[in-house]
């Protein structure tokens, strides 16, 4: 076995994905329209609403928070193709090959996080042009490696998700459960700041608020609690659990 082969397994898996992501029209433009109907509607409805806390223009504050659901929904999909491929027999077919597992895995998950990056970066662009204006190069710089790190940090829980369960139609429902109210404590539409206490802690132990608080200091340079590079750290961390759990659970399942 080969270092060639193994590297042509990645690529292989990797091409794949993106190949079913650009036929699967309804999915990038469900996948799209969301954020922006978010990003749009609430952006304009609250737009001139007075939030304790808020500095600036509200619309600009919510830029970062649809950057961060764009990537996070968009990567925890890739759990949907790993059991798509289980229930049709992909995957078996795939794991006979004399390539390692890890191989296979790499390439999904690079596949994924892939996507969730075009994904992410069209609602960036998008935002350049709604009035949101990077402090230097240096904080734009930062912003990808915190999308960059994001979407690795979902695509490995998706693959945890993905690894337990066989049941693709109840993925999406256990990952809506388990994300969303995640995503509201994350600061993503509205400070945190006067949350009560009990909600104030499920913030500080919320991953998605590190998330999306990197990305608006980063991004916008106000309304951030943390350094970004603080953020950076935590989300690295998590990133690096998230990936491991999930290869671990990978490699030991049954497909």
């Amino acid at each position: 076995m080969s270092l060639s082969n193994e590297g042509q397994a990645i690529y292989v898996m990797w091409i794949r994905q993106l190949k079913h992501f650009g036929r699967a029209r309804a999915r990038i433009a469900a996948s799209i329209v969301q954020p922006l109907f978010f990003l749009f509607i609430l952006g304009s409805g609250f737009n001139q609403a007075m939030f304790p806390g808020l500095s600036g223009n509200y619309l600009i504050y919510l830029a970062p928070g649809i950057i961060g659901m764009a990537i996070l929904f968009s990567s925890m999909f890739t759990g949907i193709s790993v059991l798509w491929d289980k229930q049709f027999g992909f995957l078996q077919e795939v794991l006979v090959a004399p390539i390692k597992r890890l191989s296979i895995i790499i390439g999904f998950i690079l596949g994924g996080a892939t996507q969730a990056l075009i994904q992410g970066s069209f609602i960036l662009v998008l935002s350049f042009f709604l009035g949101v204006r990077v402090p230097s190069i240096g904080h734009f710089a930062l912003t990808i490696v915190l999308m960059i790190t994001i979407a690795f940090t979902a695509v490995g829980f998706g693959l945890i998700l993905a690894s337990k369960l066989n049941d693709f139609q109840a993925f999406p429902l256990i990952m809506n459960l388990i994300i969303l109210p995640l995503f509201f404590l994350s600061s993503a539409f509205f400070p945190v700041e006067n949350l009560p206490a009990p909600a104030g802690t499920l913030v500080l132990v919320n991953p998605l608020f590190y998330m999306v608080d990197g990305l608006r200091g980063s991004l916008t340079g106000m309304n951030f609690r943390f350094h970004p590079l603080v953020d950076l750290g935590v989300v690295l961390l998590v990133c690096i659990i998230m990936l491991t759990i999930g290869t671990y659970l990978f490699n030991k399942s049954e497909v």
